[in-house]
């Protein structure tokens, strides 16, 4: 049956070496002479050469043996690439991107290991898919709709060392669905919908370093998920749902130096599932709705840097971090403190971030500064107030300068109200609630509690009423609560606020009224509340802005509103709001904004009207907003952009989101005005075909382009000219003509037969 396999004969005669085939398809047997030796291999065409090659490098290291073999690969490629494709022989790469395949090609060439799938319709991953190209070590599956791999899809791919899954709509992964990856390095699962991870599903990736599961629909982790992860760095977290670890979530990763949890729904900080950390360096918590960190929450040997930005904190215990010795960096940016204590124990701490934060540089500061001067610790923050220290930094000052108003020196060295204790035979507590007296915290959350608890402490500051179901809040609830300034009443099914329900809070800063079913509040609801600073009204039911309900609230410096139902914003809607630094409007019915609707906003740093239905730039609303340096108007079906459409705000704006609008057009005097103080500005996910002139964005440290259908002729010529000289990745790519569809900008050659290309390379060359 030998005789009836077609031959592959090798010949060497002298230095001379002569191949052929005499029927180069389907099974055959090679045959060659080597020294006078007759040599018979049978097998696939890549099964003989590959044996071929590995013979003669044993014999050879001539040129003409590097010739020959690669003149068989060359056969052999050109013979095996599938038609769709584009093969590259040389670097053995094979790119099939955007070609609307619904499964992977069956014919690649076997001694591929460069596959890049991206941009196709391929919904399934079939077990065994990769089975015929076993040398692969980069490959690229984003942006294909995958929703499905199955157990043992990658089998085979044991050089694998780079897969990217991301941008897909996967939902689980399985037990088996990543076996046979043994030698895998990175794995990229970002922007899924991933709820599920599988016990075991990374039992094989035992020289995994990189996991990134950012972007998904994660809420929960289960005991060991990562275990088989020996050799794991970094695993991203961020931006799922995730509110509950399992104790163990963590366990078996002694090598994790990078753990990213950023954006997600963590309430508490979870020190139990974290403390399996300990040769963590690096962790990020930002963007979580965590209000405090206990006593010796933060329990990692080996933790560094710590980032806790962005949330809700209102205290920090002293002895948070006297469980991680080794912290060097604190980022405590953008929470809701106001005061910090000095840190316990924290010899190696140098840098505290604090900015963001309504800390007065009073007497309630002295002891930070005094203790971050004597341990040479370095603290971000610039002074709010009072007055004399405004928009001072807090290092420029003297301690001794740092005092409260008609306070002698001896009152000031007095612990602060923060830290006060009851005094012995007042304690008492509602029997359905817990009182952390040591923080002065009233907890009565997820107590399914019908009415407001009576009888809490009197120096009670913090009270946690959320998921419960009270509906009503009636008149006089929080009655002798006069040190109170923090109250969760989020998710509590409430429709009703009875007049006079905050009634006797005249020291109240933050009040969370979150996800409840509110559609109207009365007009003399924050009589008593005059030093309000933060007020939580997103989720619920408004159609309009409550009328002259903030008249009582001149201290309020963040307003959530966002998603509910409101539709327009009239006359004054803010009025006595005078020191509103943040008005967020996101995902409402927002179609139209008075001219005065804004009026009395003039403190107005950061307004977001994403998500609503605007069809036009509100120009004529942002008058009068003389420092807001932040504007988002994401996701308004704004078709077009006229000439001076921020021009209002030009002197002050940094940062501008006008992404995902179905934008078409951009005139020419649209950005008039704007640009030398523009830090970032987004513009993903639009329609228009080109920009107006860019050369002014001098300052900017972001820039989004990505998914514009560029038109990529001569009248793109200056953004390219633009984008040449910008050290920033945008994602600008070419819409058309279809043959450079997908291309970046930045890399076409169609650009250099236009008018003043030469003129441009002249001025480089000088």
């Amino acid at each position: 049956m030998v005789n009836s396999l077609p031959d592959f004969i090798l010949c060497s005669k002298g230095s001379n070496l002569h191949g052929y085939w005499n029927n180069p398809t389907g099974a055959f047997k090679g045959t060659f002479l080597v020294d006078n030796g007759i040599y018979h291999i049978k097998g696939t065409p890549w099964e003989v050469t590959y044996n071929f090659v590995l013979l003669l490098s044993r014999m050879w290291a001539s040129a003409n043996f590097l010739l020959v073999t690669a003149m068989i690969t060359e056969i052999l490629i050109a013979e095996n690439c599938p038609q769709i494709c584009t093969c590259d022989s040389i670097k053995h790469q094979v790119i099939c991107s955007n070609r609307n395949l619904t499964k992977v090609p069956v014919n690649i060439p076997q001694i591929t290991k460069k596959l890049a799938l991206q941009d196709n319709k391929i919904t399934v991953i079939p077990l065994g898919t990769f089975l015929s190209i076993p040398y692969l070590t980069h490959l690229n599956l984003q942006r294909c709709t995958i929703k499905s791999i199955e157990e043992g899809a990658f089998r085979g791919l044991g050089q694998l060392v780079y897969l990217n899954l991301a941008s897909n709509n996967i939902v689980f992964i399985y037990q088996e669905s990543l076996d046979g990856l043994s030698s895998l390095r990175q794995l990229i699962l970002e922007n899924n919908q991933i709820e599920e991870i599988k016990p075991g599903a990374f039992g094989q990736l035992g020289f995994l370093s990189l996991l990134n599961l950012a972007k998904n629909s994660l809420v929960y982790l289960p005991d060991m998920v990562f275990q088989g992860l020996q050799m794991i760095k970094w695993i991203n977290l961020s931006y799922n749902s995730l509110n509950v670890f399992a104790n163990e979530a963590f366990g078996g990763l002694p090598t994790l130096r990078n753990l990213s949890l950023h954006h997600n729904e963590l309430q508490f900080f979870p020190t139990e599932a974290l403390s399996r950390l300990s040769g963590i360096n690096r962790l990020d918590l930002g963007h979580n709705p965590i209000t405090y960190i206990d006593e010796e929450a933060i329990e990692m040997t080996n933790l560094k840097q710590l980032y806790l930005d962005n949330m809700a904190l209102q205290e920090v215990s002293d002895r948070a971090f006297v469980r991680s010795p080794l912290l060097h960096t604190l980022n405590l940016h953008n929470n809701q403190l106001l005061v910090l204590q000095p840190l316990v124990e924290m010899v190696h701490l140098k840098k505290i971030n604090l900015t963001g934060n309504p800390m007065l540089c009073t007497c309630h500061m002295r002891p930070l500064k005094e203790w971050a001067d004597k341990a040479k610790i370095h603290i971000d923050i610039v002074c709010p107030g009072p007055p004399a220290f405004k928009g001072k930094h807090l290092e420029s000052l003297q301690a001794k300068d740092m005092k409260c108003k008609h306070q002698t020196l001896e009152e000031e060295l007095l612990p602060t109200i923060i830290s006060r204790k009851p005094e012995e035979g007042t304690v008492k507590c509602p029997k359905e609630c817990t009182c952390l007296l040591d923080y002065q915290h009233g907890k009565c959350d997820n107590k399914n509690l019908l009415h407001i608890p009576k009888g809490f402490p009197s120096n009670t500051q913090l009270l946690d009423l959320q998921h419960n179901e009270f509906h009503s809040i009636p008149n006089g609830s929080f009655i002798g609560l006069k040190n109170l300034t923090s109250l969760h009443l989020q998710n509590c099914k409430i429709k009703v606020l009875q007049p006079g329900a905050f009634w006797d809070l005249r020291t109240l800063i933050y009040l969370y009224l979150s996800n409840n079913d509110i559609s109207s509040i009365d007009a003399d609801i924050f009589r008593d509340t005059t030093q309000l600073a933060y007020l939580f009204l997103d989720h619920n039911k408004f159609t309009q802005m409550p009328k002259d309900a903030f008249r009582y609230l001149p201290n309020l410096f963040a307003f959530h509103l966002q998603h509910n139902s409101i539709h327009q914003l009239s006359d004054n809607a803010v009025a006595g709001m005078k020191q509103l630094r943040c008005l967020y409007l996101t995902g409402n019915h927002i179609t139209y904004l008075s001219p005065k609707a804004l009026k009395q906003a003039k403190m107005l740093e950061k307004l977001h009207l994403d998500e609503n239905f605007l069809q036009e730039i509100p120009t004529k609303a942002l008058r009068g907003l003389p420092i807001l340096d932040e504007l988002k108007l994401s996701k308004n079906p704004i078709k077009y952009i006229g000439n001076g459409a921020f021009l209002p705000i030009a002197r002050s704006l940094q940062h501008l989101y006008l992404d995902n609008m179905g934008l078409e057009q951009v005139s020419f005097g649209a950005f008039t005005g704007l640009g030398p103080n523009i830090k970032s500005l987004y513009l993903e996910k639009n329609r228009m075909y080109n920009l107006p002139n860019l050369h002014g964005f001098t300052a900017l440290e972001i820039i989004n382009l990505n998914d514009i259908p560029f038109s990529c002729d001569c009248r793109l010529l200056p953004l390219r000219k633009w984008l040449d000289n910008l050290n920033l990745r945008v994602g600008a790519t070419c819409g058309s003509p279809p043959n450079l569809y997908r291309q970046k900008v930045k890399l076409v050659t169609i650009f250099q037969s236009c008018p003043g290309w030469n003129i441009q390379k002249a001025k480089q060359a000088i």
